[in-house]
């Protein structure tokens, strides 16, 4: 495939050759790279061209609760989105903390259209053995409070388990909240129906912003104990970016608490449950000007799709968490469309950041010997984000109204995932990825 006329992040036009799922040049435009008999060319003038992102952070829901999500129709969402590479955590039932539950787990992922990776989990009765014997991708999330799957975990296990990573040196992510810190009080009296303001809103009174920041600190203090790589997942708090940027750590954010806020709780009801949830308008204007400036390091979606039904329930009883695979670029593309990022900025937080802290050979750029993991957008051409668009199992989605860049083209190491509707076909071509599979 030859693409052609095309610009790259930086503002440079560029032709690109793919060969064998690899880049295998890149010049710039009119400047040699002819088609050859048969190729396939893809005129990309006035079109830009970007790495595939790589969400390090969904959850595909196999095996267990493949009504809400399976790999197959996740990743078909993540390819109409331009991700290319996703990492999958280890809250599944059951849960991937042994390694007979991280092959069945493989044995299901092996549907994917994208590439993926495998996080492993801990619990009071994992089996670290021979978890790490399997080619994981990280460590975590590790649960510092219950959420979605109830794998919280104490302190004295979160410090067994950053040593035992750190001695194999896998990265841990983790999910940073002290629910001795939780506003009880918050969930008390009559909060209303699924739809009303009360709903959302209680759970952000509840899982105070400052149970966030104090979960952080200690892991972040924890991590340095033990010299081990502590990424830390969906930071929803200025605090909370802030206490990392000091450190040799990262963190990222979410769509959700770049572009929601407690002011839509009235919209959302319990739809807006999440684990971190909303915050204020103010401090979702903090985190996004954090991003702006380059202090967050990824942006990942915490994709945590649950059905229609079970959302619409009492705000106790509805699960925590939102789809968002397939409006993580659209999202991000459209802050650029608007002047509100750099188009550099977007590339790197999704695409090049991650691969680079994850140590994922060949993906986030575009270069030669690169993977061919490639997206092809019109940046003139956004469009409003509907639910009934979309190609996840859930069937609906926080951000619906709101306006997005999506993908016209989207390859996974050359082969065509989507190209205006997802590849449907037997075949499911997405590899196993991440630093430990280069062991394996």
């Amino acid at each position: 495939m030859l693409i052609t006329g095309a610009e790259l992040a930086d503002g440079r036009v560029r032709d690109v050759r793919i060969r064998d799922g690899t880049i295998d040049a890149v010049e710039p435009t009119n400047a040699g790279l002819d088609a050859d008999t048969g190729e396939r060319v893809v005129d990309a003038r006035g079109r830009h061209l970007l790495p595939g992102a790589v969400d390090v952070h969904v959850h595909f829901r196999e095996p267990g609760a493949s009504h809400k999500e399976t790999w197959t129709s996740g990743s078909r969402g993540a390819a109409a989105g331009g991700v290319t590479t996703v990492v999958d955590q280890p809250n599944t039932s059951p849960p991937t903390v042994d390694g007979d539950a991280f092959d069945e787990k493989a044995a299901l992922a092996a549907d994917s259209l994208v590439d993926y990776g495998i996080n492993g989990g801990v619990t009071a009765d994992w089996d670290p053995e021979s978890l790490f014997e399997r080619p994981l991708f990280a460590l975590g999330e590790v649960f510092l409070a219950d959420s979605t799957g109830d794998m919280g975990i104490a302190l004295d296990l979160f410090e067994e388990a950053l040593a035992e990573a750190a001695a194999r040196d896998v990265p841990v992510t983790v999910h940073a909240e002290d629910e001795t810190l939780f506003d009880e009080s918050a969930l008390d009296g009559d909060l209303g129906g699924v739809g009303t303001a009360a709903n959302a809103d209680a759970w952000s009174a509840y899982r105070t912003a400052e149970a966030e920041t104090a979960a952080i600190e200690r892991a972040l203090d924890a991590g340095a104990e033990s010299d081990a790589q502590v990424h830390i997942a969906h930071t929803s708090t200025p605090e909370g970016i802030d206490a990392v940027s000091d450190t040799d750590a990262t963190c990222e954010v979410t769509p959700h608490h770049l572009f929601l806020s407690r002011e839509d709780a009235g919209r959302l009801g319990t739809f807006g449950r999440m684990n971190p949830p909303l915050r204020s308008e103010e401090r979702r204007a903090a985190v996004f000007e954090r991003l702006r400036d380059g202090d967050v390091d990824v942006v990942a979606t915490d994709h945590a799709p649950h059905t229609v039904a079970e959302k619409r329930q009492r705000l106790v009883d509805a699960p925590s968490g939102v789809p968002g695979v397939e409006t993580l670029y659209p999202l991000l593309l459209e802050s650029v469309r608007k002047g509100n990022l750099s188009l550099e900025r977007v590339r790197d937080v999704v695409a090049a950041n991650p691969a680079s802290i994850f140590e994922i050979e060949g993906k986030g750029r575009i270069e030669p010997g690169a993977d061919a993991d490639l997206v092809v957008v019109d940046l003139t051409n956004p469009r409003e984000i509907e639910a009934g668009a979309l190609h996840g199992a859930s069937g609906w989605t926080p951000f619906e109204g709101l306006q997005g860049v999506f993908p016209e083209l989207t390859t996974v190491r050359g082969k065509i995932a989507y190209e205006r509707d997802p590849v449907t076909g037997a075949e499911s071509f997405g590899e196993t990825v991440g630093r430990n599979v280069r062991e394996s």
